[in-house]
């Protein structure tokens, strides 16, 4: 029973992982060279500093925490920077990253999952961990995909072709 409940866990993780992926390249798409640099305000982010900090964060958490190495994030230059990559990039970087966490994620066994241990100040178990990015993720995927219809004045159509209307089965 415990694998079980292990497979279903790294499954939707991974799933999850994916959509974010899939979504953060859809409005990458839609963004000029010169849009992913651009912040609304001092307060907030650019796309560009939003891919770096995704990248930083799955590092820190996924490939360090779970993956057991080291851990070599530098959290203040994902905020400093404000130019230096292009879309494609950090398209790349952001996609190398998910597909590494995983990695490491598919690979974990259930004592990694339930082992707790500090990253960043807290202490959360593997399951924690992967919780943590994976929401992590999804919140700022939200974030890009906000600023990228603000920008463009357009749908993003990441549903396209689902009937989202169709009711549960219970």
């Amino acid at each position: 029973m415990e694998e079980i409940i292990r497979e279903e866990f790294i499954q939707n993780a991974i799933y999850r992982l994916d959509e974010s992926t899939r979504m953060n390249t859809i409005s990458l798409e839609q963004l000029s060279e010169e849009d992913i640099w651009k912040r609304p305000n001092e307060n907030l982010n650019s796309v560009g500093n939003l891919i770096l900090h995704l990248c930083g964060n799955m590092s820190q958490y996924i490939i360090s925490s779970l993956g057991e190495t080291e851990d070599t994030r530098k959290r203040d230059i994902e905020f400093d920077t404000i130019s230096g990559f292009n879309k494609k990039e950090l398209q790349l970087m952001l996609t190398e990253t998910a597909e590494k966490s995983k990695r490491i994620i598919n690979d974990a066994s259930l004592a990694q999952l339930v082992r707790k241990r500090k990253v960043q100040g807290f202490y959360f178990s593997g399951i924690g961990v992967v919780l943590h990015a994976v929401e992590h993720y999804s919140y700022h995927t939200g974030q890009i995909a906000f600023w990228t219809k603000q920008l463009k004045n357009k749908d993003l159509g990441f549903y396209d072709g689902i009937d989202l209307k169709i009711k549960n089965d219970n």
